[in-house]
């Protein structure tokens, strides 16, 4: 099986830091037409995501579900989907956790789940730790939605992009119309 692997804040959603209520979600332009696109193409949509505000005691286990079910139900009212499998990284940085990205613990865990081949698989992000955990796991393609060049010298098949937009245009080169 392939799979999308989506970073949420920037990438699903606006990032305005700690995004931990319904009411500061804010769905990213296009995203809606890039999830249809990669559903179409028979890919899982799978999101991961480091939530070290839980760790960090900024917001509740439950404000992250609230805001996760909020976020599919509004995929599902938009486009009749949602995401496939969340996994999300609830530890602080100082926690040295293997799930937070740029390790590839959520990752694994998704290639186990649905028997992944990660090579087929594309990871899209807006942090270098997202670049740096598919290199590591051997996902095959990288698009970046660029906000800064640092740390992704190095990434194999990385495709640099400056909108969600051009992620699509990218996907429609790699995968086919």
């Amino acid at each position: 099986m392939k799979a999308v692997f989506f970073d949420r804040d920037g990438i699903v959603n606006e990032d305005f830091g700690y995004v931990c209520e319904p009411k500061e979600f804010i769905f990213m332009e296009d995203i809606f037409e890039l999830l249809k696109f990669c559903k179409e193409k028979g890919f899982l949509l799978i999101l991961i995501t480091n939530q070290s505000g839980i760790g960090r005691g900024y917001y509740t286990l439950e404000d992250f579900k609230e805001v996760t079910q909020y976020m599919q139900k509004g995929l599902k009212k938009k486009l009749k989907f949602a995401f496939d499998s969340i996994y999300f990284c609830p530890h602080n940085p100082a926690d040295a956790c293997l799930c937070r990205k740029p390790n590839i613990g959520m990752i694994q865990k998704a290639q186990k789940d649905y028997a992944l081949n990660l090579q087929e698989c594309f990871i899209i992000g807006d942090k270098p730790t997202d670049m740096q955990a598919g290199q590591a796991s051997g996902i095959g393609n990288k698009i970046f939605l660029k906000n800064t060049d640092e740390g992704v010298m190095g990434i194999e098949n990385l495709h640099i992009v400056f909108s969600l937009k051009q992620a699509l245009e990218v996907m429609k080169h790699l995968v086919g119309e």
